[in-house]
């Protein structure tokens, strides 16, 4: 595959720990779409949004895994200190970045607890379940609250943004270290499967070529993974018997 060709990245979770951070950054990145709530449409977007969140976190120790990375991350920065050639200063300042996040984490109150607790939320997540419960007799306060003015609403929207600031940011770090531990290398699929070793991974990341309109279906654990290639066109379309993409294990 040629590395001018558009392609579609995608990113595989191989252990449950990193399904729940993968499913909290989708998350996060849709929150942070939406700064500005100007009608229904967007708003209900955002707090369904804030819904399935509250609801991720409430599974798991999500705190405790992310404060146990964050070290982990130390740990293996610590070890490059012994490595000849290596820029000091930028190791340094990495593990000064993983110390702040994790200070910050832990000192955080319980993660969406402020959130959970906000009236208006609240209102509008016991609503969301019930197909079309949002309307204006349904949540007079959302209606209400949407002919505010907007400087208020914006200034509501990034307080509650600013609760999860923690989160965030130790999720970001955390993950942009994993990803980058990882290598992308051309691999050939035959007749649309692939399989090897995972080595005690956390995440796949696979580059397929749009052109082919191809999409992988994975399956796997941190030791082996076995991967599938699908044609969007289920009907008519086909998978070349010798497929190239590229594969980062991370």
């Amino acid at each position: 595959m040629s590395d001018l060709s558009p392609s579609v990245l995608f990113e595989h979770p191989l252990n449950e720990k990193m399904r729940t951070w993968l499913r909290i950054e989708f998350l996060l990145q849709q929150l942070h779409q939406y700064p500005v709530l100007r009608d229904i449409a967007t708003a209900l977007a955002f707090f369904r949004t804030i819904s399935d969140l509250l609801d991720v976190l409430e599974r798991g120790e999500v705190r405790t895994e992310l404060v146990k990375e964050l070290e982990r991350q130390q740990q293996k920065l610590r070890v490059w200190a012994d490595v000849p050639g290596v820029d000091m200063s930028r190791v340094e300042a990495l593990r000064q970045q993983l110390k702040q996040r994790s200070t910050a984490l832990m000192a955080a109150p319980r993660l969406g607890q402020s959130l959970r607790e906000d009236r208006l939320i609240s209102l509008v997540k016991q609503r969301l379940s019930i197909p079309g419960g949002c309307c204006s007799f349904d949540l007079p306060t959302l209606h209400m609250w949407l002919h505010l003015d907007q400087e208020a609403r914006n200034s509501q929207v990034n307080s509650w943004l600013a609760t999860l600031a923690p989160l965030s940011d130790a999720l970001t770090i955390i993950l942009d270290l994993i990803r980058q531990s990882g290598p992308f290398k051309n691999q050939i699929s035959l007749n649309g499967f692939f399989q090897d070793n995972a080595e005690d991974a956390d995440l796949l990341r696979l580059r397929v070529a749009l052109e082919h309109q191809i999409y992988p279906q994975i399956s796997g654990h941190k030791t082996r993974y076995a991967i599938r290639f699908l044609s969007l066109d289920s009907e008519r379309g086909q998978v070349p018997a010798r497929l190239s993409f590229t594969l980062a294990c991370c």
